[in-house]
């Protein structure tokens, strides 16, 4: 692969896609594969089940004054995320200063999302019949990778990481190059939030890949954030609304509220499981530290920890809503009892007063 900028965009469409659907559909007019990195068995990086790479073809675009041929490629991953790659290869005698304007128009490139959108209403469509429960949240991320085969020493990673053309302070400069790997003398890799520089002098795109799969775990883990708090906001309003009817009519509330907690808890640590599984780097040191780095840049941990707060507030209110059953449940057979008991005395009470 050539020197390149390449451009993500990476949408939250569904619950589920099904990838042997999605294989067997597209693979009669586009060509498509499964993700798999070149420099290390299978078994160094464990993926359950690999996107299905799907070539979307070259296009003539125009960026600033230059015309580009880009290519485009889509991954559907599982998890119902649709990742969308523009390449945009820089020619071989392209100087620095030409990459870095070119970086900073891209970061302010609007006509990039429709273009994007565009491709996003076409990969979908060719989906149809393989996604489960489409949703229409509209949750998406960007990210920006510049792709080196050719790095030269004297080049600056920063302005591009930055997208700025203004000299930056030696405090912003060590927080962006913080996250820097290297594992040998021809590879470099910077990984910030918004951007990342990779070099390779082999032209592997592992890196890439692996930086992608950090991305979509992030896309997931905001929309599941999201997705509890609308249920956390419904659990309340039911719980009040339940408070307002009668007492028998409230405990087929309560049911009702209980059992729809119990399908969210159980959703979301089912998907939770699967997002932090779709991943897990078991020997390869330097790709494990790579990974980790951009986990954290990205703080899924933070998101991870957010869900799990509301998770826990979600199981306290389901054992309060228990407990509130269970003593209203009890007092009725209490008063059931005392009733009973009152009419035995009633329909005894004529031999009483004879």
């Amino acid at each position: 692969m050539p020197n390149s900028i390449l451009l993500y965009r990476f949408y939250d469409v569904a619950e589920e896609i099904n990838l042997e659907l999605v294989e067997h559909n597209l693979a009669r007019h586009r060509p498509t594969s499964r993700l798999r990195l070149s420099r290390v068995r299978p078994h160094v990086i464990h993926i359950p089940n690999p996107p299905v790479t799907v070539e979307l073809g070259e296009e003539q675009i125009r960026f600033g004054a230059e015309n580009f041929t880009v290519n485009f490629t889509a991954k559907v991953y599982d998890l119902g995320v649709i990742s969308l790659l523009m390449q945009i290869p820089l020619s071989a005698d392209a100087d620095y200063e030409t990459i870095k304007d070119l970086a900073v128009y891209l970061n302010e490139c609007r006509e990039c999302d429709e273009i994007f959108q565009n491709k996003l209403t076409l990969v979908q469509g060719e989906l149809v019949g393989t996604i489960t429960r489409p949703v229409t949240r509209g949750f998406e991320e960007d990210y920006t990778i510049f792709f080196f085969e050719d790095w030269r020493p004297d080049w600056d990673p920063v302005p591009l990481l930055l997208a700025e053309t203004q000299p930056v302070s030696e405090q912003v400069r060590r927080e962006t190059l913080r996250h820097s790997f290297s594992y040998g003398d021809d590879d470099l890799a910077v990984i910030t939030w918004a951007a990342a520089l990779v070099y390779d002098a082999g032209g592997s795109f592992d890196i890439p890949d692996l930086l992608e799969f950090a991305v979509i775990q992030l896309l997931e883990l905001r929309y599941y954030d999201s997705l509890l708090s609308e249920e956390m906001s419904r659990m309340y309003d039911a719980i009040e609304g339940a408070e307002a009817v009668t007492s028998l009519r409230r405990l087929r509330h309560y049911r009702h509220i209980m059992n729809r907690l119990m399908e969210v808890v159980v959703d979301v640590n089912e998907i939770t499981e699967r997002i932090n599984n779709s991943l897990k780097v078991t020997e390869d040191v330097f790709y494990a530290r790579v990974y980790g780095a951009a986990l954290t840049v990205f703080r899924t941990r933070d998101w991870m920890e957010s869900i799990e707060r509301k998770l826990a507030v979600v199981l306290q209110n389901y054992t309060m809503l228990s407990n509130r059953l269970v003593n209203q449940q009890s007092t009725i057979l209490e008063l059931a009892i005392v009733a009973l008991f009152l009419l035995e005395i009633l329909l005894n009470l004529p031999n009483l007063l004879h």
